[in-house]
């Protein structure tokens, strides 16, 4: 009887989970046994790995082969476990000595003729790899620089089963990798191809200074779409850690940017207002998938058309987005992904979306009603800045021809305003002021209450909830911020509640 072990990684929502690959040969008729809760795709390497063993000029052993999967209770999926099956039998056929493979963790899909396939999730395979004390990982070649972003792990980049066999046997070493250096990001979106809308351009500067959800109407042409996807370009670029938690999100969902494995720059995701349930938050029938709230997790997720959208996926939101987190449970297991995004919506005023506005617009009043109710209170009750932008006139654009105010000039004050809150949230563990509870902004910073006049006549007429005043407090400190003052004034809570209220006096 031969018996080897080996390790790869399975996948629990976007982190890795270590998996024991243990292989048994026997006396018997030959057959091949594997256990540990595989899914379809798994179950199908046995044929990949018996014909890319064989294409490799190697003989698949005519025994009873017994393939172990280890935590046996924790569901295997996907593809990256041929290149880990591959060796476990060739170390138990002594093709290979066990003990070069017994600390090795391998990850990777095989073609029939050998060759290595890249997979999903690497970066989180890597990173549970070394936090479990391995120091050599063999991935393919495609996914080497990907890999390559985690310090204190040897990465190994192979093209074939060929080439990893010859190296564990000793035969022709593979190189450790190195990362070659990333290439420069093209310029993304800039403001300053926004013509005019004045409020439009405060209202996401004030967003992206304070990490507050936006909700923009307006009829068509008014620049909605232009201004949401400039977003990203005025927030700060994505420190170490969040770029990680960012780039092992992109590697599960498939999405990461070939060449730049790496990613630095905030995620602008805008699903189509087709899109599914399980496509907006996660899911899937087979292994559970994160939707584009947390691919846009440190980013921004922009909902245009957002009436369009089916009520039921859009309340969906509402949980995630004051959590941080949505956890998908499924029969078979769960999963929980992070999705701290900036949520953008953009609407039309009514179903016609007449271009001139008020003035041509032939839906009645019933119309426009059931329109805008397609949005629910409480999501929008959630929505910090709810800005109404106007039709875009003749004066205004010949205006904006001269050299409306570019992103990197906004990005700057943003910056330092969230430098601003950051210094004086330290100890909290905060950084954003949308992150901020109201318990603790009304006892730990509280505002004169002469300047809380306005906000709090509204809260007594009923025009705000709760959680609506809180949500005018935190703004209005972002106001602050931007304009280099200690603590809010009544300028700017005035200018916060207007903000807020905008859409609702509309």
């Amino acid at each position: 009887m031969a018996l080897a072990r080996t390790w790869s990684v399975g996948l629990a929502g976007v982190r890795g989970a270590m998996v024991e690959v243990e292989v048994d040969l026997a006396a018997g008729v030959p057959t091949v046994v594997l256990v540990g809760l595989p899914d379809a795709v798994v179950r199908q390497s046995v044929d990949r790995v018996r014909a890319a063993v064989v294409n490799t000029g190697y003989v698949f052993p005519l025994r009873r082969v017994t393939i172990g999967l280890s935590p046996a209770a924790m569901p295997k999926q996907g593809s990256g476990f041929d290149l880990a099956l591959a060796v476990a039998v060739l170390a138990g056929a002594e093709v290979l000595p066990a003990a070069a493979v017994r600390d090795l963790v391998l990850l990777g899909e095989l073609g029939l003729d050998g060759s290595l396939r890249a997979v999903r999730g690497v970066l989180p395979a890597v990173l549970a790899a070394v936090a479990a004390g391995h120091r050599c990982v063999v991935v393919p070649q495609d996914n080497a620089d990907e890999a390559g972003l985690v310090e204190g792990i040897e990465v190994l980049g192979a093209a074939t089963l060929g080439q990893v066999v010859a190296h564990l046997a000793g035969r022709t070493r593979i190189p450790a990798h190195v990362r070659a250096a990333p290439a420069p990001l093209p310029p993304g979106p800039d403001l300053a191809d926004v013509v005019g809308q004045a409020a439009g351009r405060r209202a996401v500067e004030v967003a992206a200074a304070g990490g507050h959800h936006l909700f923009l109407s307006g009829p068509p042409g008014a620049g909605k779409t232009m201004l949401a996807e400039r977003l990203p370009g005025l927030l700060p670029p994505l420190d170490e850690q969040a770029a990680l938690e960012v780039t092992a999100i992109a590697s599960i969902a498939g999405t990461l940017p070939p060449g730049a494995p790496l990613v630095t720059r905030p995620t602008f995701e805008s699903p189509h207002h087709s899109a599914t349930m399980a496509a907006l938050v996660g899911g899937g029938s087979g292994q559970i998938r994160p939707g584009a709230l947390c691919r846009a997790h440190r980013g921004v997720l922009f909902l245009d058309e957002a009436p369009e959208f089916p009520r039921t996926v859009l309340d969906t939101l509402r949980q995630p987005l004051e959590r941080g987190s949505v956890t998908i449970h499924r029969a078979n297991g769960s999963a929980t992904f992070p999705c701290r995004a900036q949520l953008v919506l953009a609407a039309n005023p009514c179903p016609c979306a007449s271009a001139a506005g008020d003035t041509a617009c032939t839906c009645s009043a019933l119309e426009r009603r059931r329109y805008q109710s397609r949005l629910s209170g409480p999501l929008l009750d959630r929505i910090d800045l709810r800005v109404e932008l106007p039709s875009v006139t003749r004066a205004a654009w010949l205006d904006g021809t001269g050299s409306p105010e570019p992103s990197a000039a906004v990005a700057a004050r943003v910056r330092t305003a969230r430098a601003t809150a950051v210094e004086r949230m330290a100890g909290t563990g905060l950084t954003l002021n949308s992150q901020v509870p109201g318990r603790l902004l009304r006892e730990r910073w509280p505002i004169a209450r002469g300047s809380l006049a306005l906000a709090e006549r509204a809260l007594e007429r009923g025009s705000l909830s709760v959680r609506g005043f809180d949500r005018v407090l935190r703004v209005a400190w972002t106001l602050a911020d931007l304009a280099g003052v200690s603590t809010p004034g009544a300028d700017q809570v005035a200018e916060a509640l207007g903000m807020r209220l905008q859409r609702a006096a509309a």
